[in-house]
């Protein structure tokens, strides 16, 4: 078969490799002039690295990533260690892969030179789609935004939360705003006091805020990134914005959360955004994947670890011939969509339930949080971060 995917990032190339591997030939459509990921730190949780070993770049990704000790809840206006997920021993045995940090661009880039090493995957920057038309004799057609038109057995739409293939698909028009300000800052290393230097990813929580960081580059950056449950009504994608202003939003945290805020420079600023789950994915020979299909906020850390899981998906449900493909996908949808979903709503709930209450519900978190043994921790993200080899999720 040839295959179209539209949209080279994470879940764009995952997808491409992972059709290739069942024989297929793949062009990737990438809006951008070339190919790159923008963005600082993501987290990978041991689903996204079973993932990352079935497409063939696990190990690459292991080496630059910064395996850390522990997941760590901050009351951010006490300064408390309320809980703390330990991530090493136990939890690695039971779910199989670490719980890692990592830039962006150090997943990436071992996802891209595979594709280019892959002799059925070609790659074309500069190529927006802008939508399909479904071909009479059984093919459908990807209509990019000059005009050219482009026959294959299927479309894979992983454009992203603003995703024209889901504009066409869906038709539910533009993303959900959240109301929640995030700002993100990278800082070396070197500039942080060493008695800050923890190897884990920290959430501090104040009322309607939170803040995280975690060490990125193999440790040499830590990526900062703060939140304002703020009511924002307006679209903002990665705007500068000076550093006194980002620091006088947030007068809540207390002393070692502010120190790490003072060292941010440079700051960008977005108002996040995700969409109400849906049922259909599928169109015939049209399927949506990652945030072009679920996108959800980041609270719950599993955007680029759902989109992995859908491309390994994808493989297997590729593993067919050109006249079942609308098949497969009507199976591919209703295999995925469920746990997509729940990933959605939870996001969203962290924020209102974990990260942003204030006053007396603050306490009653911490209280319940604090209750909790490391068992059951990993109890509780076992759904999440337990899909793996043999998993209905992945399979």
């Amino acid at each position: 078969m040839y295959i179209v995917v539209a949209g080279g990032g994470i879940g764009g190339l995952a997808a491409a490799l992972a059709a290739s591997e069942q024989g297929h030939e793949v062009l990737v459509l990438e809006r951008r002039e070339k190919f790159t990921e923008l963005g600082a730190g993501i987290q990978l949780g041991p689903n996204a690295f079973h993932a990352l070993d079935r497409l063939g770049v696990g190990d690459r990704v292991r080496e630059l990533a910064v395996h850390i000790d522990e997941l760590c809840f901050m009351d951010g206006t006490t300064g408390e260690n309320v809980a703390s997920m330990p991530v090493t021993g136990a939890y690695r045995e039971r779910f199989g892969n670490p719980y890692a940090v990592v830039h962006r661009i150090d997943v990436y880039r071992p996802l891209l030179e595979a594709c280019r090493a892959a002799d059925s995957v070609e790659l074309w920057s500069g190529a927006a789609v802008a939508g399909y038309e479904h071909h009479g004799t059984g093919g459908v057609v990807a209509v990019l935004e000059d005009g050219r038109r482009i026959t294959c057995s299927a479309l894979i739409g992983a454009d992203g939360i603003r995703s024209s293939v889901r504009a066409q698909l869906v038709g539910d028009g533009p993303p959900r705003i959240s109301g929640h300000t995030i700002y993100r800052s990278v800082v070396p290393m070197e500039e942080v006091p060493a008695e800050l230097r923890w190897n884990s990813v920290t959430l501090w929580a104040g009322p309607k805020c939170h803040f995280v960081h975690y060490p990125i580059g193999g440790g040499d950056l830590l990526n900062l990134a703060v939140t304002r449950d703020d009511d924002a009504s307006e679209e903002v994608v990665g705007e500068p914005v000076d550093r006194d202003p980002v620091l006088s939003e947030f007068p809540e945290f207390v002393h070692g959360a502010r120190r790490l805020l003072e060292l941010g420079s440079e700051w960008r600023t977005w108002v996040l955004c995700d969409r109400d789950p849906v049922e259909r994915w599928a169109e015939g020979r049209v399927l949506l994947l990652g945030d072009a299909a679920h996108p959800m906020l980041q609270y719950a850390a599993q955007g680029a670890c759902m989109a992995l899981e859908d491309a390994v998906v994808l493989g297997g449900t590729l593993s067919c011939s050109a006249e079942d493909v609308p098949e497969r996908f009507e199976e591919f949808n209703g295999r995925r969509s469920p746990r997509t979903a729940r990933a959605q709503f939870v996001s969203r709930e962290m924020g209102r339930v974990l990260y942003h209450p204030a006053g007396e519900a603050a306490v009653e978190r911490n209280a319940r949080l604090r209750g909790l043994s490391p068992e059951q921790l990993h109890d509780e993200v076992a759904w999440l971060h337990g899909a793996g080899v043999g998993d209905p999720a992945l399979t």
